[in-house]
């Protein structure tokens, strides 16, 4: 079922005429001519909809948490800086069809009682931004924002802010701190953006895909989205499949699927490409723990892995990884997890923002233990260095991208030790281009 992406490929479908042949702002009619914003955010509650940005919070429990002191303004922002390594749904999304975003800008701005509302959209991806800037002008002129929208007495202005390439302000302080105009440091919590955010008035930050499905929850109802899916998990899911994929792309999925599915089947990825095998897969950004093939299909009781937010936390750490953003990179066995270790963890050493000892020394450390290993001059006494130093930093940061630099190394190390230690007692063979290493007996060596 196709809620977000049903006519994306529809010629014409960015711009407001054709969006609304096919039934675009149907749900911003009906949200402020027949329903009181507390009934819309009421429908966002039944519904079930989690956060897709990463974390997965219920998007309705996040609007009630919203202050709302008399005299002081709200404000929504959507949270479009989308810069984790291996994502790339929410650009496709505004890309493609940047109506289906500014309806759910307004219905949860009017839900909110926001009357002003931003979109801030990484710094990279100019070209979105004047898709969007392009967008917005066209309901200005057809009465879908300004003042007394569609006669209903209800006012919205939609600005549009790029950012300035920095991973660290896809963290909601962060972000509010750049939109303000200041460096984008995250803030320390609490107060959290709901009590003082955006110049210090209640603040709602959401993803794009979270904003973007509130449209048809209020044309269809809470109880319908909940439908779809499965437990927890209700509705569906952009995932940015790429790697060693036949067909690479994004994919709009019903959660509940098997991940074996969607792997294999012709429907969504089609497979491992020709002649290669899955060696490993990082489910949800670079952010989240990588497992093996055997990990990834199945948990560690042997059930079917679902593509769901509790299937893929299943067991954990230990087993287990997250759903998060959504970026689904598949690797087979021609990819060295110790270079691909290196390549997050400089990332992540290039984007700390510094603010935090743990986050902006250790991400250094690492990315300099990891060149050294992956470059032959390893010790041995390096794998558990980095594992010391990731738990160092995980939980001792004022915002999540210290834990999103320290999952990544340990999981790597957990499950894939023995090519760590092959790295640094063969550097002759681990150094020679293209060498991968081949565990004996496993799942995808050739």
């Amino acid at each position: 079922m196709k809620i977000l992406t049903e006519h994306i490929n529809v010629p014409g479908i960015e711009t407001i005429d054709v969006f609304r042949k096919h039934g675009g702002y149907s749900a911003v009619e009906k949200a402020l001519k027949k329903m009181t914003p507390d009934e819309v955010t009421e429908e966002v509650k039944k519904s079930g909809l989690r956060g897709r940005g990463g974390a997965g919070f219920p998007v309705g429990m996040k609007w009630s948490f919203l202050a709302k002191p008399e005299g002081v303004p709200r404000y929504l922002v959507c949270n479009a800086d989308e810069s984790e390594p291996g994502t790339f749904k929410d650009h496709y999304l505004m890309w493609k069809s940047p109506h289906t975003l500014i309806e759910g800008m307004i219905v949860s701005s009017y839900a909110l009682g926001a009357n002003t509302s931003y979109i801030y959209v990484r710094g990279e991806l100019m070209y979105v931004v004047n898709i969007l800037e392009k967008a917005i002008q066209e309901c200005y002129d057809k009465g879908l924002l300004g003042k007394n929208i569609l006669g209903s007495g209800y006012d919205l202005d939609l600005f549009v802010q790029p950012g300035g390439g920095a991973y660290i302000c896809g963290e909601e302080t962060a972000l509010l701190e750049s939109l303000e105009g200041k460096r984008g440091n995250p803030r320390n919590k609490p107060p959290f953006p709901a009590v003082k955010g955006l110049w210090q008035s209640p603040t709602v930050v959401n993803n794009v895909e979270s904003i973007a499905a509130t449209s048809w929850i209020v044309n269809n109802g809470g109880e319908e989205y909940a439908k779809i899916g499965i437990g927890r998990s209700t509705g569906t899911k952009l995932i940015s499949a790429s790697g060693h994929l036949r067909k690479p792309g994004v994919y709009e999925i019903p959660l509940g699927i098997t991940v074996e599915d969607f792997i294999y089947a012709d429907e969504w990825c089609g497979g491992i490409r020709e002649g290669h095998k899955l060696k490993a897969v990082v489910a949800g950004g670079s952010s989240v723990p990588i497992l093996p093939a055997e990990l990834i299909l199945k948990t560690a009781n042997g059930e079917n892995r679902l593509m769901t937010y509790e299937s893929l936390s299943d067991g954990g750490f230990a087993t287990g990884t997250m759903l998060g953003s959504g970026g689904f990179v598949v690797m087979d066995e021609t990819t060295c997890i110790v270079h691909n270790t290196l390549t997050f963890g400089q990332f992540y050493h290039h984007e700390s923002c510094g603010q935090c000892s743990p986050c902006r020394e250790g991400t250094g450390w690492m990315d300099k233990v990891l060149h050294r290993i992956e470059h032959g001059k390893g010790r041995e006494e390096d794998i558990d260095l980095l594992v010391d130093v990731a738990k160092k930093i995980e939980g001792n940061t004022i915002c999540p991208l210290g834990d999103a630099a320290a999952w990544p190394v340990a999981a790597a190390i957990r499950h894939f030790r023995d090519e760590f230690e092959w790295h640094i007692r063969h550097p002759e063979k681990a150094t020679q281009k293209g060498a991968v290493f081949m565990r004996e007996g496993a799942s995808w060596t050739k």
